[in-house]
């Protein structure tokens, strides 16, 4: 049986890996991760669990072969718990459900628990493995000092650069709820006092041609490409972009995977952008990426490869 840990908004791409799965006859369990509270019944002991969820269908960790982590949301809390519990009630489940991942460690995971939270968790990291895998990076620093940036504007930004979170939660497909990238301008440095309070990453405003969304499962590659030369993130802009498929080149591909693998990685959303110097530029990749839009607009199989990936390294785990 495959664990699949999503949440309970979640469609389209959880549907259509469910129903490869069924199409092989393949059981699977679905733990909406935001109702991993007092909904379900959660019983751990120290090697092995029992899951009864809101609806009575129940899992044992000895049933479970293989897990996909597809995306984790914070716990939802009852609306009849005192405020002043909220945050022990959010704290002791969030140790219950990483107890409970990590009974499942010596399990095949589409990604790998812990090496997908460290590389999801650390973007500076993923630059300098990138690099280290002949991929170009954009000169980057994470800061909350005003003037380390505006150092970094004047050596690196030829008067234009881009600010972003690090941690932006991706909600959906089309863009919906999240967090711009902000364009940075002279005028605008004299504007970053608050930093200090929300330190940022800053690189160089690159001119691009496209962008490219790219879904990599274990060597394979599906590329959506998407005509956004104007905006800073085709994710928050306001324009109808369509998707186009696209071949990445030979040496591209090449040093991917290399990264990846080096990462650890089966499988990942990468963002890369081509420039109007002709040069491709990494500029991360998402463990938990979105992709249902280019199987969705361009009939990619991803959830299909995905499972078929997972499914491999079961059967050779067993």
């Amino acid at each position: 049986m495959i664990l699949c840990i999503t949440h309970s908004q979640d469609f389209y791409t959880i549907d259509r890996f469910f129903q490869h799965l069924s199409s092989k006859n393949i059981p699977y369990f679905r733990l909406n991760s935001d109702k991993l509270n007092h909904l379900q019944k959660i019983s751990i002991s120290e090697d092995s669990f029992e899951i009864t969820d809101g609806d009575g269908n129940s899992i044992h960790s000895n049933n479970i072969t293989g897990v996909w982590h597809r995306k984790a949301w914070r716990m939802s809390v009852p609306e009849e718990l005192d405020q002043e519990y909220e945050k022990i009630f959010l704290n002791e489940y969030a140790h219950l459900r990483y107890n409970l991942f990590t009974q499942l460690q010596h399990l095949p995971w589409i990604n790998p628990y812990e090496t997908e939270k460290k590389m999801d968790g650390n973007k500076m990291l993923q630059l300098k493995i990138a690099q280290q895998n002949h991929l170009i990076v954009p000169p980057t620093v994470f800061t909350n000092d005003e003037e380390k940036v505006k150092a970094f504007f004047e050596q690196h930004c030829s008067g234009k650069a881009i600010a972003k979170l690090h941690g932006v939660t991706r909600k959906t497909m089309s863009g919906e709820n999240l967090i711009s990238t902000m364009v940075i301008e002279q005028e605008t440095l004299e504007n970053l006092s608050d930093i200090i309070y929300c330190p940022m990453i800053f690189q160089p405003y690159i001119d691009k041609e496209y962008e490219l969304r790219i879904m990599y499962i274990d060597g394979e590659f599906y590329t959506g490409k998407i005509n956004n030369s104007e905006n800073a993130d085709w994710r928050v802009s306001h324009q109808d972009y369509s998707w186009i498929p696209y071949e990445l080149p030979a040496d591209i591909k090449i040093n991917l995977t290399s990264m990846m693998k080096e990462m650890g990685l089966y499988t990942g959303a990468i963002d890369m952008i081509r420039g109007k110097d002709g040069k491709y530029y990494f500029l991360e990749v998402n463990p938990q990426g979105e992709w249902g839009m280019l199987q969705k607009e361009l009939g990619f199989p991803i959830a299909e490869r995905i499972a078929d990936n997972l499914i491999k390294r079961i059967n050779i785990h067993e």
